[in-house]
């Protein structure tokens, strides 16, 4: 096992899947939601395509558990919002509740309380067929988008995501539209008791505001109902038409406003919805393994990496297919104004989005990796840099941290929102990111002399949790979450034998696999007593051991049994296996598997311990700032 021939043979691995065009696009793997929330769309818009149907048949009954449920990640539990939904789909499809497969889930399904459980989300697709009563499912008002900035709540100040999603719910709950099934093909054998308002204080708290706007409306505060779901229809029809890739380029809210146009009388015909359709069908993959269903593409953010995990590995920066790399992501620049700058109205358009092109929700997270990877390839793109520095740092939020799309939407009083059960209607600041925003600074040369840095690191300070470690909101779990917190923090040139720091690394150490590797369950979600364990993959050993090559001693035995495990684990093409998810999309709903996760990072970690090797060898210490400064944090 050779270090030289091991990173050699994953940069060749990375250079074949590059495209044409200069980037690189793996594919994304979610859940089995994806696959039932389509065929119960396809039902209710009476548009069934038999062979897709088929083929998500076939996915639904692959991943069904022995104990007749489904999960939302690979390996995971039964839970009961995907069973339901899975059950309704294959309902649907033909099935017999009394068929062996059926009879097992809906036994399980039952045990969970039934359909009454379930959440929101769940109950909007049930009603859309007539198996949930509309006064079951929490209304959300077109009001929403008409209510005031400087109100508690109004729709910026929820996650951009959800604005995406429940802006076109919002005008289905208008319309309430059911198209009635045929009892045989419904689910009223998963109800343990028959659906009941069962409110709470939640509840109460949503209606008296719903009262509270229709009493504004009529005292002619508030625009009427019917100007609120007129705004609702521009709204999305703004970010539907900006575009062509559907609105907010994920999965939820490009079915939603399919649903919501069906409602407004946009049918099949009409350029909006084939522009909408058009874009759901960019997210299916369908190859000699099959149908899937991807929640949304990343281009950008693989190309990102890509690139980095290349460059870092010695890959000339002028290379030709570094320079197409680079030029790719370049012209992906967003340059328009989105949702964001209600909240930052004064700075100049220059970010990334995730996708290949999603004007309204360019995010912080991309923006960062993108100028990482371009101050590592030479070309003249200072200026445009410059400004994308700028727009970042503009999105740093009040307690020094950044989070993924917009600055400050961290009111908790919108999780008691009846429909906010998704866990993700915030967009709170988090220390993964902030820990790779550093690192991009870094090199731009903002070290900890700078003042939005050491607001960073109190931020990062005050959200360590007592073990040392950090939460990942965008990949699972502390492990993701400590190893680029410690990534970022040693780029601003603190010193990093300092005891918190210590302390982190010990965490990661004592969660090293007997195999050399690292692994972390998407259970550590739900389960705290399930941080840092689980079966090693490739990214999550790699981001370990970037976490701990942070450290100026790079000569542990912790670090060469992890630096082995990859070695002894890399296929003969260069690059490794990996089946787990390892990133996230909603924690506890959504969990990701990346296909080039398993490329770019190893490939990055391996590069990061030969510099490192490297520098120990010619006793040098490589400074990115003006060098480190003892004790500040101390």
């Amino acid at each position: 096992m050779d270090l030289e021939d091991g990173i050699e043979r994953a940069q060749s691995a990375l250079f074949s899947l590059q495209r044409p065009e200069g980037y690189w696009l793996g594919e994304l793997e979610g859940n089995s939601t994806l696959y039932s929330d389509y065929m119960a769309f396809m039902h209710w818009s009476g548009d069934v395509h038999p062979e897709r149907q088929k083929k998500c048949v076939e996915h639904l009954l692959e991943n069904q558990l022995e104990n007749g449920g489904w999960s939302i990640y690979r390996g995971g539990p039964a839970r009961l919002d995907p069973s339901v939904k899975a059950y309704l789909a294959l309902k649907l499809a033909g099935f017999e509740s009394s068929a062996p497969r059926l009879r097992r889930a809906a036994d399980l399904i039952r045990k969970f309380g039934g359909i009454a459980n379930s959440r929101y989300y769940t109950r909007f697709y049930l009603a859309l067929l007539g198996q949930v009563a509309w006064s079951n499912v929490p209304s959300i008002p077109v009001e929403l988008v008409l209510l005031p900035k400087w109100s508690p709540i109004n729709l910026y100040s929820m996650s951009a995501w959800t604005r995406a999603i429940v802006v076109p719910m919002a005008i289905a709950h208008h319309f309430q539209p059911t198209r009635p099934i045929r009892f045989a093909r419904g689910v009223s054998e998963l109800y343990v008791s028959r659906p009941r308002n069962n409110h709470t204080w939640k509840d109460n708290w949503f209606e008296g505001a719903l009262i509270l706007l229709e009493r504004l409306q009529r005292g002619g505060f508030l625009s009427s109902h019917e100007s609120a779901l007129m705004a609702s229809e521009r709204w999305m029809l703004d970010r539907l038409n900006l575009d062509g890739n559907g609105l907010g380029a994920i999965f939820p809210s490009i079915l939603h406003a399919l649903i919501a146009l069906r409602c407004l009388g946009y049918d099949h015909t009409t350029s909006v919805y084939q522009k909408a359709e058009k874009a759901l069908e960019g997210l299916f993959v369908n190859d000699a393994k099959g149908f899937r269903i991807q929640p949304c593409l990343s281009p950008v953010w693989d190309t990102a990496l890509s690139t980095i995990a290349l460059v870092e590995s010695g890959v000339a920066p002028d290379d030709s297919r570094i320079q197409k790399a680079a030029n790719w992501l370049t012209s992906h620049r967003v340059t328009t104004k989105g949702d964001w700058a209600v909240r930052i109205p004064n700075i100049e358009p220059s970010g990334w989005s995730f996708e290949f092109k999603n004007s309204y929700y360019p995010d912080v997270d991309d923006t960062a990796m993108v100028l990482l990877a371009l101050s590592s390839a030479v070309g003249p793109r200072e200026h445009l840099m410059q400004k994308s520095l700028d727009w970042l740092l503009s999105f740093q939020c009040r307690d020094g941290g950044w989070a993924a799309f917009d600055k400050d939407v961290q009111n908790p009083l919108l999780k008691y929102l009846p429909f906010a059960d998704h866990r993700a209607i915030l967009d709170p600041s988090c220390p993964d990111i902030t820990g790779r925003i550093l690192e991009a600074l870094a090199n731009f040369r903002i070290g900890i002399a700078h003042p939005s840095v050491r607001k960073a690191v109190r931020f990062l300070r005050a959200k360590q949790e007592d073990d040392g470690s950090w939460y990942g909101r965008w990949g699972v779990n502390y492990i993701y979450g400590t190893a680029h917190v410690l990534r970022g923090v040693r780029s601003t040139g603190i010193d990093m034998n300092q005891k918190w720091l210590a302390k982190a690394r010990r965490w990661v150490e004592a969660h090293q696999n007997s195999d050399g590797g690292w692994g972390e369950s998407c259970a550590s979600y739900l389960d705290v007593t399930e941080k840092g364990r689980g079966e090693s993959t490739a990214s999550q050993t790699a981001w370990s051991l970037m976490g701990l090559c942070a450290f100026p001693d790079v000569n542990r035995k912790s670090i060469a049994r992890g630096i082995e495990f990859l070695l002894h684990r890399q296929r003969p093409d260069g690059t490794w296996d990996e089946d787990l998810q390892t990133g996230t999309g909603f924690p506890s709903v959504l969990y990701l598997r990346y296909d080039y996760y398993r490329i770019y990072w190893p490939l990055r970690a391996l590069s990061i311990y030969a510099a490192n090797v490297k520098r120990r060898e010619e006793n040098t210490r490589a400074s990115i700032d003006s060098g480190p400064v003892v004790g500040v944090w101390s």
